[in-house]
C-alpha cells in the first residue's frame, strides 16, 4: 500500500490558511485587497470580539453573480490570471485565487454579492469549507464578505490569537495602510458598533495621512521624481518627528502595501544626517514601477516583493528622498531668513538710538561657563541685545576659534540739544535687515548654548554647537572629496603608545589618514609619534582625535562612505563651538549668515534639530491671549 497520498480538499485549504490567514488581520487584508480589485470606491470594515467573533467587508465593487460567487469559493478560482506568462506583469492586489476557500475553511463564512446589471443578487453560506447554503438574495450593488467564528474549528490556532487589544491594534494598522494607498477611495472602520473613523472619497495623500496620524504636523515634506521607467511621490513627516521603529513608513509598490529592506533602506539612505540613531522615517511612499520589473509572488500573504533590477531601483528612491530634503531645506531656510518683502520697504538697516552699549550686559554679575551637561535651569542666564547691531564685514568662522570678548564699548555722552525724533518704524521694517541678515533679529544668547532671535512669524532657538557642528561637517565632506583637507604641524609632536590592533589598523589606514590631516610615524615598539592634525581640529587633543579614528576604522564592516560620514561627523562634533561657551556677538552674526548660506543646515550631522520655532500664535497661546 503506498505511503503516500493526496490530502482532502478541505485539509489541504486549512492548510493553506495557516500560511495565508495569521491572524484576523489577516482576513481583513485579504477582504480590503478582493474589494479594491473589484473597483470599489467605498470600503466599510466593520469587527466585533477582536475579529474572533466577526470580521466583515462592505464594498461598492462590481459584484459577482450567482457562478463568480461559488467559483470564488473554489482553491485557485480567480479572474486575474489564467496562464503563467500572466504572472509577469501583474497589474491587481490578488491573483491566486487562496484567499477566500482558506477564510471559508477556518470561519462561518457568508457571501453576498449583486452585479449591476442583475435585479437579484446571490448569497453563499460556507460552514469552515463546506457549502450550507446558496440562493437569491436583494441587495445593493458590490459585495459583502464576512467571516464569523474565526478559527472556531481549529481550536489550537484560536488559542495562539492575542488580546482583543492587540488584534485590533493590527487590523487598524492594515485598514489605515490601504486608506493611504488609495486615497481616491473612502474607507470607514467601526469596532463593536463604535465608529473609529471615516475617511471621504477622493481625498489627496497629504489629506488622508493629516486624517490618520494622531498628532498631525505642521509640514510634511513631499517627494516626487519620474524618470527610467520609475517614479516615486509621497509625503514624509519632518525627521525630528520620526519614529522609534519602522512601522510608520508606509511604503507602496504599484498601490500594493509591502514590507520591503531595499527600499526602507533606500528611505533611510536618502534621510542620512537628518534622522538621530534609533529614529526611523516615518510617512507615506508610493512607487510605480513596470509590472514586469518586480516580482509580487514571493510570499504566501504577498507583504515583500521582489525587483529585477534591485539597486537600479534603491538608488532612484534614495537619490528622490536625498532631494526632496534638499529642497525642503531650501523652503526652511526662507522661512527663517528670507521672509517675503512688501514693495515699499527698503532693506535699510535701523539706526541704533543714541547712548546705548553694544555689549550685552548679564542679567547675573556671577557667570562661569559650562559644559553641556552642566547647563541647568538656575544657570539659564539669557542675554538681551540692548540694540541691533550694524552690519560687520564678513570673517572667516575658525571651527574651534579662541573666542575673545571684544573690549567695552566707551559710554556715549548724550547730546546738548535732543536730536529729532526719527519716525518708529514698523514691525515690518524691522525684520529686512537687521544685525546684517535678512529676516532675522538678534535678540542674544541664552544659558551659554541657544541663541535667540526673532523674525515676522515668530521666535527663532538655534542651538549654537549643533549648528556650527552641520557647517563644519558640510566643509570637511566637501574638503575631504577634492582631496582638500589640510593639515596643521604640532609645534610639539605628541606621542602614544597603542596597541597591537591599533596599530595594525594604522597602517592599513595611514593613506586615509594622511588625506583627513594626520602625520604619524613610529618611534619604536608600540610607541607612536603624532607630528601634525587636521588643522580645524588643532585645539582638540591630538592622541584622543587619532585613538577615537582608529577605534571607528576597527569597527568598519564594509560600508566605507557611511564610516567616512561617521568619522567627519565625529571629528565635527569634537571642533565646533561647545555648548556653555559663551558666543562673541561677531561669532553669532557669522554663524547666522553662514545658516542663512549653508545648503544644509537644519539638522547636525547625528539627525539633532538645529532650529526651532515658535510663532505669534504659540506664544499667545501660552499666555492665554487668544
Amino acid at each position: 500500500m503506498p505511503k503516500i497520498h493526496i490530502l482532502p480538499e478541505q485539509l489541504a485549504n486549512q492548510i493553506a490558511a495557516g500560511e495565508v490567514i495569521e491572524r484576523p488581520a489577516s482576513v481583513i487584508k485579504e477582504l480590503i485587497e478582493n474589494s479594491l480589485d473589484a473597483g470599489a470606491s467605498k470600503l466599510e470594515i466593520e469587527v466585533e470580539g477582536g475579529g474572533a467573533r466577526l470580521l466583515r467587508v462592505i464594498d461598492n465593487g462590481c459584484g459577482m453573480d450567482e457562478d463568480d460567487v461559488l467559483l470564488c469559493l473554489e482553491r485557485h478560482g480567480t479572474s486575474k490570471i489564467s496562464a503563467a506568462t500572466d504572472l509577469d506583469g501583474i497589474t491587481t492586489l490578488g491573483f491566486r485565487g487562496e484567499a477566500i476557500p482558506s477564510i471559508a475553511s477556518v470561519s462561518r463564512f457568508t457571501i453576498v454579492s449583486r452585479p449591476q446589471e442583475a435585479q437579484l443578487g446571490t448569497k453563499a453560506v460556507m460552514e469552515y469549507g463546506k457549502l450550507a447554503a446558496v440562493h437569491a438574495a436583494g441587495c445593493p450593488q458590490g459585495t459583502v464578505m464576512e467571516a464569523r467564528a474565526l478559527f472556531g474549528n481549529i481550536p489550537a490556532r484560536r488559542k495562539f490569537l492575542r488580546s482583543a487589544r492587540t488584534e485590533l491594534h493590527h487590523i487598524d494598522e492594515i485598514v489605515r495602510t490601504y486608506a493611504l494607498a488609495h486615497p481616491q477611495v473612502a474607507f470607514a472602520l467601526r469596532v463593536d458598533g463604535r465608529e473609529v473613523f471615516t475617511l471621504p472619497p477622493r481625498q489627496t495623500l497629504e489629506d488622508r495621512l493629516r486624517a490618520l496620524l494622531a498628532k498631525a504636523p505642521t509640514a510634511l515634506i513631499g517627494v516626487r521624481r519620474s524618470g527610467d521607467g520609475l517614479s516615486l511621490s509621497g509625503l514624509l513627516l519632518p525627521p525630528e518627528q520620526g519614529a522609534s521603529s519602522g512601522a510608520m513608513l508606509r511604503l507602496f509598490v504599484n498601490g500594493r502595501a509591502v514590507r520591503d529592506r531595499l527600499f526602507s533602506h533606500a528611505v533611510a539612505e536618502g534621510m542620512t544626517g537628518f534622522l538621530m540613531k534609533g529614529r526611523f522615517a516615518a510617512g507615506a511612499l508610493h512607487l510605480s514601477i513596470d509590472p514586469g520589473q518586480v516580482d509580487v509572488n514571493v510570499h504566501p500573504a504577498k507583504h515583500e516583493v521582489r525587483f529585477r533590477h534591485g539597486q537600479e531601483v534603491h538608488d532612484f528612491v534614495a537619490e528622490a528622498v536625498r532631494q526632496a530634503m534638499r529642497v525642503e531645506q531650501r523652503n526652511y531656510q526662507e522661512k527663517i531668513f528670507s521672509p517675503a518683502l512688501r514693495p515699499d520697504v527698503q532693506p535699510t538697516p535701523l539706526e541704533p538710538p543714541a547712548g546705548l552699549t553694544q555689549r550685552w550686559p548679564s542679567m547675573v554679575e556671577d557667570e562661569s561657563p559650562g559644559t553641556a551637561e552642566a547647563v541647568s535651569p538656575t544657570s539659564y542666564r539669557p542675554r538681551t541685545m540692548t540694540r541691533p547691531i550694524p552690519p560687520a564685514p564678513e570673517q572667516p568662522y575658525a571651527p574651534s576659534p579662541s573666542f575673545t570678548a571684544p573690549p567695552p564699548t566707551p559710554p556715549v555722552e548724550p547730546p546738548l540739544e535732543p536730536p529729532a525724533k526719527a519716525p518708529s518704524p514698523s514691525p515690518a521694517d524691522m525684520f529686512v535687515v537687521a544685525d546684517g541678515i535678512a529676516g532675522l533679529r538678534l535678540i542674544g544668547q541664552a544659558a551659554n548654548l541657544y541663541i535667540i532671535c526673532e523674525n515676522r512669524d515668530g521666535l527663532v532657538i538655534i542651538d549654537q554647537h549643533a549648528a556650527h557642528e552641520r557647517l563644519l561637517y558640510e566643509e570637511l565632506l566637501a574638503s575631504y572629496q577634492a582631496q582638500k583637507l589640510a593639515g596643521q604641524r604640532l609645534l610639539f609632536p605628541v606621542s602614544l603608545e597603542l596597541s597591537p590592533r591599533q596599530g595594525q589598523i594604522l597602517e592599513q589606514r595611514r593613506e586615509e589618514l594622511a588625506r583627513l590631516g594626520f602625520e604619524v610615524e613610529e618611534f619604536g615598539g608600540a610607541t607612536h609619534i603624532i607630528k601634525a592634525v587636521p588643522a580645524f581640529a588643532a585645539d582638540s587633543d591630538p592622541a584622543v582625535l587619532l585613538v577615537d579614528l582608529l577605534r571607528q576604522f576597527t569597527e568598519d564592516r564594509g560600508d566605507h562612505a557611511h564610516l567616512l560620514e561617521d568619522i567627519l561627523a565625529g571629528m565635527a562634533c569634537k571642533a565646533a563651538v561647545k555648548a556653555g561657551h559663551e558666543m562673541s556677538e561677531e561669532e553669532i552674526r557669522d554663524l547666522l549668515k553662514k545658516m542663512a548660506k549653508a545648503d544644509l543646515f537644519s539638522h547636525c550631522p547625528h539627525g539633532r534639530p538645529v532650529v526651532r520655532r515658535f510663532s505669534h500664535q504659540e506664544i499667545k497661546q501660552w499666555f492665554y491671549r487668544t
